[in-house]
């Protein structure tokens, strides 16, 4: 089972993909200003790894299927 599924066509819009990288990391940034380390730590670790699976290792699924009406 994977943590987050790529692959989801939730997923296949760059922009989307890009807000929740910068949306953990400024909750990361928020955290940190409030003196809250440890919940810095974890959005930004959340950040890292959405960063790394959904821009980094992202393979776009091609032909997936879908049906037009």
């Amino acid at each position: 089972m994977k943590i987050l599924d790529a692959a989801h066509p939730f997923y296949r819009p760059l922009w989307r993909r890009i807000a929740i990288v910068a949306l953990s990391f400024a909750w990361a940034a928020f955290e940190l200003s409030n003196g809250e380390t440890i919940w810095a730590m974890v959005f930004g670790a959340i950040g890292l790894y959405c960063g790394w699976a959904l821009l980094v290792a992202y393979k776009p699924v091609i032909g997936d299927g879908e049906k037009n009406g």
